[in-house]
């Protein structure tokens, strides 16, 4: 009996020591920023000297603080989300109930293949569609905001995909034949019953999708960011990102006190993706209260 039960506690222990390794590790990453970075976090950092509402409200440019870059930021995160998310919820859902055996292997072979696509790639990818586009249609097209969302919206659709994908796949036949079973339509059981039931899944898809977006640098780099820009005006502009400015800092300062604004910059960035995810919790927690109800 005891030999019986001694690989089961075995792979206990060894689930509990990954468990606490992984939670040490991102508890030392935390606290290392914390101790390197929390004495530079104040407004000035932020908005230099510039007066907050000024910044906000964009009457005066901010040089020197990370208002540009957490605007920047925010707005790349908006706009790749927002591209991304309906092709990959189109793209799901073609996969899980419209797509033949043959068809949804070959696609799924496919999204597979992009999932696995370097960041790098996806920026050099992005460049060279820049380039093409300035020496073909038009001189002034220059790598920009809007080439950079579309870059990255490339680099976390598969992710979205097979999110979509898997959630629906994952709703019990009985649940997904009812509705056709009393004369719904294909398109009415899609919309009506399983995307509000996979949607709360849907939800894990698009927040790994948001940590991509915040954190990527390789693309972003290579498609638009650059050091000074200020916040973009219009989406052919360049313009500022957290994870650059944290990047720039750390290969190019000249003093340690420089430094410490890039720590402060990583705990601002920290800060950023922490929001986002609770706030997609928050929106996941309601859609499942929603979804007992009317299920």
């Amino acid at each position: 009996m005891m030999s019986q039960q001694l690989p089961d506690r075995l792979l206990s222990v060894f689930a509990w020591i990954c468990a606490l390794v992984l939670t040490t590790g991102v508890c030392i990453i935390i606290g290392f920023l914390i101790l390197k970075g929390w004495r530079s976090l104040n407004l000035n950092l932020i908005f230099a000297d510039t007066r907050p509402l000024d910044a906000i409200l964009l009457k005066r440019q901010v040089f020197g603080g990370l208002f540009p870059a957490m605007a920047g930021t925010c707005l790349l995160i908006i706009l790749s989300v927002g591209i991304a998310l309906p092709l990959g919820l189109c793209a799901g859902i073609f996969l899980a109930e419209y797509a033949s055996p043959k068809a949804r292997s070959v696609f799924g072979f496919m999204v597979d293949l992009l999932a696995g696509i370097p960041s790098i790639v996806v920026g050099l990818f992005g460049f060279s569609i820049t380039i093409f586009l300035h020496h073909v249609y038009n001189t002034r097209i220059y790598p920009c905001l809007l080439i950079s969302a579309l870059s990255l919206a490339f680099l976390v659709l598969p992710y979205i995909i097979k999110t979509t994908q898997g959630a629906i796949e994952r709703i019990p036949l009985l649940t997904r034949l009812t509705a056709p079973g009393l004369g719904a339509t294909k398109l009415q059981n899609v919309m009506l019953v399983l995307l509000p039931l996979a949607l709360s899944v849907i939800i894990s898809g698009v927040v790994l999708a948001i940590g991509l977006c915040v954190e990527d640098t390789a693309v972003i780099m290579l498609t638009g960011v650059v050091a000074t820009a200020g916040v973009p005006k219009s989406l052919f502009a360049s313009f500022e990102a957290l994870p650059f400015y944290i990047y720039y800092t750390a290969s190019e300062y000249t003093d340690p006190a420089e430094l410490v604004k890039g720590y402060g910059a990583a705990l601002i960035l920290l800060l950023i993706c922490s929001m986002l995810f609770v706030f997609a919790h928050l929106v996941k927690t309601l859609i499942d209260r929603r979804a007992g109800i009317m299920f």
